[in-house]
């Protein structure tokens, strides 16, 4: 397979004498299968983490990731409809180039200095991938303006939607690797967490904390917010990224809270509450988001989980300045939340009646049970 001429430009852009070179490890390195990595092989690695196991973890990364990083890298600069030439996703592709770089020429991880070295240049290449998400939603943004100016949407856009789930569900693998591993280097772990996973994780105190930054938005953005009502055993525990389970319920609380919000802001009846239910079954845990937001009209559901769709009725412009915590959606907030349950195999389901409210499910596998690879 021969290098895209856009990878080439891409990589000629860092001024690297080997530039060519650099594009044609990245289409060798792309062709690689990648390697799976079970939740609980993380779990029983990481409760032990000592120089000898932080050195093997640095060891894996450093032939792992440059695969990972080279295969989005390359299916970035082949994308249809003509996304891949938008400056958003060019920017985003760039990025994926510099880190596959600064991994794969990084000099062999031999020692516990090499070790240390390599954990913080890791760390400093998550950091560098912070915006993926809003800047590919801009990208996505332009190209909808585009085809909305022609009047023309391709029939055949499912594509960008199945490419943009598999993009966001290596970049959750990717962060969840390089976050475990720097999270391993904790001196002082709280008691059960190992790296990113809370084996004592309390979906109520998740819950309580996704919904106190959610009503802050929405008190910032609206001057008022419904209040939210948490239900369901205290005491019960069980393992979970804690910033994963915090990610998908300020999302799903955010979009309730808009709802209500907005359907009661000049209404003279009391404001219903936003319900958050948690559940412990003997397969899942279930955590029910409710609320009495008017719900979506049924043309709308099959559309919730697409990346050109919010069910906000003035959705904000990229093209200004992006708020990661803005109330209105850019239609990114639902697809990504369910592609981080479905990652340790979850889901997440939406139920609407329209004219009173809707109710989000987000089923959570518990973590210890999987022997399944994670993607």
């Amino acid at each position: 397979m021969a290098a895209s001429g856009g990878v080439v430009r891409g990589a000629m852009a860092a001024s690297e004498p080997s530039a060519r070179a650099v594009a044609e490890e990245v289409v060798r390195w792309g062709s690689m299968k990648q390697t799976g990595v079970t939740l609980r092989y993380m779990m029983e690695f990481g409760s032990r983490p000592t120089e000898r196991n932080l050195l093997l973890s640095a060891q894996f990364l450093q032939k792992e990731l440059p695969i990972r990083f080279a295969r989005r890298a390359l299916e970035l600069d082949s994308l249809p409809f003509g996304l891949s030439n938008k400056p958003a996703i060019l920017k985003v592709r760039d990025w994926y180039l510099e880190s596959f770089r600064d991994i794969r020429y990084f000099p062999e991880v031999r020692n516990r200095k090499d070790e240390l070295a390599f954990t913080q240049m890791i760390k400093n290449v998550k950091v560098r991938h912070n915006n993926v998400v809003p800047t590919m939603a801009l990208g996505v943004q332009q190209l909808k303006k585009q085809l909305c100016r022609k009047r023309k949407v391709p029939f055949g856009f499912d594509e960008i939607h199945e490419f943009l789930d598999r993009f966001y569900m290596s970049r959750i693998g990717i962060r969840m690797l390089i976050g475990q591993h720097v999270a391993l280097h904790d001196p002082e772990p709280e008691p059960g967490v190992i790296g990113l996973i809370n084996t004592r994780l309390s979906p109520i105190q998740v819950a309580q904390a996704a919904s106190e930054d959610a009503r802050s938005v929405c008190l910032r953005e609206y001057g008022s917010a419904p209040d939210i009502n948490i239900y369901g055993d205290p005491t019960f525990t069980f393992p979970y990224v804690s910033v994963h389970l915090h990610l998908m319920l300020f999302e799903l609380v955010k979009n309730s809270l808009r709802a209500v919000q907005e359907r009661y802001m000049n209404s003279d009846e009391d404001v219903p509450p936003i319900r958050i239910i948690v559940a412990d079954g003997a397969e899942d845990v279930t955590i029910k988001v409710s609320d009495e937001g008017g719900g979506i009209p049924r043309s709308g559901l099959p559309k919730i989980f697409t990346y050109l769709y919010s069910t906000a009725k003035d959705p904000p412009d990229l093209d200004g300045r992006y708020d990661a915590a803005a109330m209105a959606g850019y239609g990114f907030g639902l697809p990504i939340s369910r592609l981080y349950a479905r990652y340790f195999g979850g889901d997440l389901q939406i139920i609407s009646m329209e004219g009173y409210g809707t109710d989000a499910y987000l089923h959570l596998s518990r973590l210890g049970d999987s022997e399944e690879p994670l993607p």
